[in-house]
């Protein structure tokens, strides 16, 4: 087969079947199809509540803006649509303030403890009333500094229509919807603890629907269901009217890939309640930033999310099986969506036996042509067994190619030359892909298999890759994994194209027939692995400006782009071996890679942009720091203060330091060792994910430090030459403070009054406390105990509050609203002030 005929033609077909999964996501899913006549859920009533919730501006927890503002708007609603419902519908409103705390391992692990914190509950119920309930959660509070559109005032919007809709149908439901608009999920999924475990109605509760964002806008995912309760899957799938779904997403989400977690958490370990988790997944560069407006969402995607969520739960709350939820709670589901028109959901345990049946077919056709005729069955093994080894080498020869060459562009500095460009990493890293992959088996043909058959050679190949697959099919079934449906399809598929044109693979010069016939055989696997290629790399490829300056992100994306380049040639290497020459693609596809290597190391692909309609800016936190280092008699041995500037991505702030030349200047702090997380304030535990420095500048004067009362009641008791000494605190300040503990040596904390009563370690060795308040909280009490040797002159434990202020007038300083406004345009800054107090007992 002539190259010209060859290499092109496949070429073709990948980029068509890449169009076509692009299509299948911007126009089938973003756009949903017209409906005849008028909707049940009004997107522009959705999104006149949309744009008066954050026209209130950032709601952090504790500010008037979040506890009065944003509240009395939802209470004022939510009245009006009470005073419109129905007579059959019975509408009960709850303002709860809980206080609590939780241990969580999430991020490094920590403990979280808040105190009257805000939820809006609202149920809607048969007028009669109903015993059953599922549950709707949104949150209403946002990031500082960010209006929260899409994350997540848009979902309350959504809710508010929902409950709207629901209120005023003339029919009753047969179970109840209480739908939380909880007031504090920002401070790591309080509020939603705070409602699970402390609030009358939670226990009704059967099933819950949640409601999140990762990007701005576009298309909701599914990502998360369960635990088990297939039920819940299959209510998705009968009900929502323009799906999107992905037991791959699911199980990636739930692996800790990504720095992210929901409610959906809280309900299942706290609630024990199964749940459908859906997130905003489009455009998550503007994520958590300033940009994140309601002008960005476009009214069909509120469509598009109230005709699913709406229809969902009129499902649920008319299911017999919602009442008997546990009875269903058997087993996991394997689902995917088939290019946003429907789902397909059927059991984890039938894709089992499907996925084993499917292997066995395939290791019993190998085992087949390797003994046939039998004289010859040690030779065919080897055979096979070579190409075997040979597509793995190339693999591996590939993945630390690109991998190397992804190493050099970010010690050169040039990482992230992709963000605003993708086609940068595709030029890049796809290209050097698929030369290195195309290369070794070149040199295999010409120097392994010198004057072997090229008939024989696509043919065994083509083995050598089914094989793999079966085997990727079987470990993968034996691991539990759900996504193991995907090999199924790479097992099945081209199994099936073989068996059918088994006389064309061995005619000498494979034709044009041949080749049309092989590539529609494999449409289905081809199309469907570019379509989740495209989710996969829409929701990672933003991520990666806010994974932490530890994780070099072209090393991430690279071996993204090579696993998916392994596994999109794996049927196609054998053309490399029918083909006559494969010289002109291999020179074009390392001319393109190193003319973009070249333009990449000279800096011309800018990371970040600015500009108004599509922005990627980069983010930036500046925390005004003021630190005081107590000694054991209270004595302050050590002050100063500066401005923490932290990058939220693998360039630091290399970017910024030309803007602002000076802080190169400035007097870096190194990591206080003895100090629990190097003496710095952390908001949260995310330690190991950054370089830090912190920049000392004149003029900060300590205002409204945190204060730390210490009761005289500790108690002292001892046990065979140990101390166990139990001291009570009383930390003031902000509505935002962080505890950090460390025993010293000899000593261990064994019991304090949060969460469980157990002392959770974070990653380290240190303790992390994360606290945050509503308006008018008590006081925080609380105690720690700890074990010690009876000599311990020089202390039992540290102890070290940080103070944070999100809002108000103590938020920024003279000299940080300076800095801020010298930042280029293309950064998101985040920031404010806080106070650091370091003390020894």
């Amino acid at each position: 087969l002539p190259e010209a005929r060859g290499a092109p033609l496949v070429l073709l077909y990948l980029l068509g079947l890449r169009a076509l999964a692009q299509v299948s996501h911007r126009q089938l899913l973003s756009s949903p199809p017209a409906a005849d006549g008028p909707r049940d859920f009004s997107a522009a009533r959705a999104r006149e509540y949309l744009d008066n919730i954050t026209a209130i501006g950032p709601r952090t927890v504790g500010s008037p803006e979040n506890e009065v503002l944003a509240v009395n708007y939802l209470l004022e609603q939510i009245r009006g649509i009470e005073r419109e419902s129905t007579d059959a519908h019975k509408i009960s409103v709850d303002i709860q303030r809980p206080t609590g705390s939780f241990s969580i391992d999430f991020l490094g692990g920590f403990t979280s403890y808040y105190a009257n914190i805000t939820n809006v509950v609202v149920k809607l119920e048969p007028r009669n009333g109903a015993e059953h309930a599922v549950l709707s959660n949104c949150h209403f509070d946002s990031v500082p500094n960010t209006p929260g559109a899409s994350d997540d005032a848009v979902s309350c919007a959504v809710m508010l229509e929902i409950l709207n809709t629901l209120s005023k149908s003339s029919e009753s439901l047969q179970h109840a919807v209480i739908f939380l608009f909880n007031g504090a999920e920002e401070n790591i999924l309080q509020a939603s603890h705070g409602f699970i475990t402390q609030h009358e109605w939670a226990k009704s509760i059967r099933a819950f629907i949640n409601l999140e964002a990762a990007g701005v806008g576009g298309k909701e995912l599914v990502f998360q269901t369960g635990p088990e309760n297939p039920w819940l899957v299959q209510a998705y799938v009968v009900a929502a009217k323009h799906p999107f779904a992905s037991v791959v997403a699911q199980e990636i989400f739930q692996s800790g890939i990504i720095p992210a977690d929901t409610d959906f958490r809280i309900y299942r370990d706290f609630g024990n309640v199964p749940g459908i988790d859906l997130a905003f997944i489009e455009n998550g560069y503007i994520y958590h930033t300033e940009y994140d407006t309601s002008d960005r969402i476009l009214t069909d995607s509120i469509q598009r999310a109230g005709d699913n969520i709406l229809a969902v739960l009129k499902y649920l709350a008319t299911s017999e099986k919602l009442a008997k939820s546990f009875e269903y709670r058997h087993g996991n589901v394997v689902f995917f969506d088939i290019l946003g028109l429907f789902v397909l959901a059927y059991p984890a345990r039938v894709g089992t036996i499907m996925n084993y049946i499917t292997a066995a077919v395939a290791f019993f056709y190998l085992s087949k042509k390797v003994l046939q005729p039998k004289p010859r069955a040690i030779n065919n093994l080897k055979k096979l067994l070579t190409a075997f080894g040979i597509t793995l080498a190339s693999w591996v020869c590939t993945l630390v190619a690109v991998l190397m060459v992804a190493m050099f562009v970010s010690i050169i500095g040039r990482a992230l030359s992709w963000y605003t460009h993708f086609y940068v990493s595709v030029s890049l890293y796809g290209t050097a892909a698929a030369a290195m992959l195309i290369l070794v088996h070149m040199l295999a043909k010409k120097f392994f298999y010198k004057n072997v058959n090229e008939q024989y050679l696509g043919d065994v190949f083509f083995d050598a890759s089914l094989m793999i697959w079966s085997i990727a099919l079987a470990v993968m079934t034996r691991m539990g994994l759900c996504s193991a449906f995907i090999c199924t399809l790479w097992v099945a598929f081209p199994l099936l194209t073989k068996l059918m044109i088994h006389k064309e693979f061995s005619q000498k010069g494979a034709t044009i027939k041949f080749i049309m016939m092989y590539m529609l055989g494999m449409f289905v696997p081809y199309l469907y692995m570019l379509y989740l290629s495209w989710t996969v790399f829409e929701m990672f490829t933003p991520v990666m400006g806010r994974s932490g300056s530890e994780i070099p992100p072209d090393m991430v994306l690279a071996g993204f782009i090579v696993i998916f380049t392994m596994i999109l040639s794996s049927y196609f290497i054998n053309f490399i071996y029918l083909v006559k020459s494969t010289k002109t693609t291999l020179v074009t596809l390392t001319t393109v890679f190193v003319v973009t290597l070249i333009l990449v190391c000279s800096g011309i692909f800018f990371p970040y942009s600015s500009d108004a309609a599509n922005p990627k800016p980069k983010r930036v936190f500046l925390q005004h720091t003021s630190r005081r280092f107590h000694d054991l008699d209270g004595n302050v041995v050590k002050s100063d203060s500066g401005i923490w500037i932290n990058g939220f991505d693998y360039n630091g702030i290399s970017h910024i330091t030309p803007h602002v030349p000076e802080i190169n200047d400035t007097i870096r702090t190194s990591c206080e060792e003895q100090a629990p997380f190097c003496g710095l304030p952390w908001i949260l535990p995310v330690h190991f994910m950054f370089r830090f420095r912190m920049s000392r500048v004149a003029g900060l004067h300590r205002r409204k430090p945190a204060a730390v009362a210490i009761s005289n009641t500790s108690r002292i008791l001892r046990a065979k030459r140990l101390l166990m000494v139990r001291p009570r605190l009383c930390p003031a300040g902000p509505s935002h403070m962080s505890l950090y503990a460390r025993p010293r040596a000899g000593s261990a904390l064994s019991r304090w009054s949060l969460g469980d009563g157990m002392p959770v370690a974070s990653l380290g060795g240190d303790y992390f406390v994360f606290y945050s308040r509503g308006l008018q909280a008590a006081p925080w009490h609380f105690w720690v105990e700890l074990t010690a040797p009876e000599n311990h002159s020089d202390g039992i434990v540290s102890l070290a509050i940080a103070a944070h202020y999100f809002f108000g007038e103590d938020q920024k300083s003279p000299q940080l609203y300076a800095l801020l406004e010298r930042l280029p345009n293309w950064t998101f800054s985040s920031g404010w002030s806080c106070t650091y107090d370091l003390f020894v007992f």
